[in-house]
């Protein structure tokens, strides 16, 4: 059988040529019937790049039956499987029209063999040499589509990125720009966004699965995301599913242009996080601590409020001076009850009383003032969240003149002259 295949084949490689034009002409025919995809009437150009891909596939296979491999085909599938990619297409179309393009084929050999007497065997050895031909020309498409992703992906990630800069840029972007920019990138533009702070320590690995309308910036030297709409249930849930147990912030959510204000509240809300001021080592929304926030703006101001307010405190000995702050601020959030504060910080009324007395003779007029007990609660409120956040508030010396060092953040109470 072997010496009948080798005697055929010099036979059906000029009875498939001598039919090539008409082998293209029905190929051509049925994709356009049986792949509406590639059915463009009117496009001329189009219609001549497909019948070149035919052609070419045609002649491949025939130099294959010829012992030669002499075209450029694996280029030019390859060309043709990064054209489907682009054209938004699946690999499926591509090879049903392969398919297409097979059948007609060995229809035409079919007609050989029956001319040719030939047998089942030989007949199979053919048809076995188009399966080949087939696989040779859908793994060049794969490779290509494979490569044209891989780039597009590389392209719209840089685009993505460049996108990423515009939108948190401290000098606002121009609108068209931005506009461009989110074209480019394929990203619609959301009328509210929220910035999403990461702790960098968590952003070392790959990100987590997110949405596609999620900008993820985990590059960057400061890890973050860009989620739009974040004020809605199901994106909250989104965001709350897929950070859980990562420590980051989201910040308040803004327009597109005030996005690097949702920046700024994200990574102060995180760094308070880190530094133990805000409790809670996992997702944390920059609009559950508003007045943490605001209290801590400025730190160097409120360290000197913490200190003016709260001098009188370094009167006593270091052991009593949280529990005589606690008592005070509860004291002052129960307008001077001291029931109510017992009840709340589960001591024993008398024990309230006798502090209260104790605070009074500390503090004299600033408890009966109203914008004493204010700046009063302020700095409590502060020195609280520093003790949470292992750091100190200095008391202001009741000696002369000498001013403490600026901090750069609120520190624990401690006292300068000793009990």
């Amino acid at each position: 059988m072997r010496a009948e295949i080798e005697e055929v084949l010099p036979r059906a490689v000029r009875f498939m040529r001598s039919h090539i034009d008409e082998l293209v002409e029905e190929t051509m025919r049925e994709i356009h019937t049986r792949i509406p995809e590639y059915a463009r009437p009117t496009d001329e150009t189009y219609r001549r790049t497909v019948r070149a891909g035919v052609e070419l596939a045609m002649r491949r296979f025939i130099d294959l039956l010829d012992r030669r491999d002499e075209t450029n085909w694996r280029e030019v599938y390859e060309a043709i499987g990064a054209g489907e990619m682009h054209e938004g297409r699946s690999l499926d179309v591509l090879q049903a029209a392969m398919r297409v393009g097979a059948r007609t084929g060995w229809r035409k050999l079919i007609v050989f063999g029956e001319q040719e007497s030939l047998s089942a065997t030989t007949m199979g050895a053919l048809s076995d040499a188009i399966w080949v031909h087939l696989d040779d020309l859908a793994a060049a498409s794969v490779a290509g589509y494979a490569r044209a992703r891989i780039a597009e992906a590389g392209e719209l990630d840089r685009r993505r990125r460049r996108l990423i800069e515009l939108l948190v840029a401290e000098q606002p972007a121009a609108e068209e720009a931005v506009t461009a920019a989110a074209v480019a990138a394929r990203w619609q533009l959301p009328r509210r966004l929220a910035v999403v702070a990461v702790d960098p320590s968590a952003a070392t690995g790959e990100p987590p699965m997110l949405p596609p309308e999620v900008l993820i910036g985990f590059d960057r030297p400061e890890p973050m995301l860009i989620v739009p709409d974040p004020e809605s249930p199901a994106q909250r849930r989104v965001i709350e599913n897929t950070l859980a147990g990562i420590r980051a912030a989201v910040g308040l959510p803004m327009p597109p242009p005030r996005a690097a204000l949702s920046l700024r509240s994200a990574r102060r809300t995180l760094d308070l996080a880190v530094r133990g001021v805000l409790a809670g080592d996992g997702l944390l929304w920059c609009g559950d601590h508003l007045a943490t926030l605001i209290l801590f703006q400025d730190e160097e101001l409120l360290a000197a409020l913490v200190r003016r307010r709260l001098h009188p405190l370094s009167k006593v000995r270091e052991s009593q001076r949280a529990l005589l702050a606690d008592t005070l601020l509860a004291l002052l959030q129960e307008n001077m009850n001291a029931s109510a504060v017992a009840a709340k910080l589960h001591f024993h009324p008398q024990t309230v009383r006798r502090r209260l007395h104790q605070l009074d003779r500390l503090f004299g007029d600033q408890l009966h003032d109203g914008d004493a007990r204010f700046e009063l609660e302020i700095a409590l409120r502060a020195e609280r969240a520093g003790r949470a956040g292992r750091s100190a508030v200095p008391v202001e010396p009741s000696g002369p003149t000498t001013r403490p060092p600026a901090i750069t953040g609120v520190t624990r109470l401690r006292a300068v002259h000793s009990a």
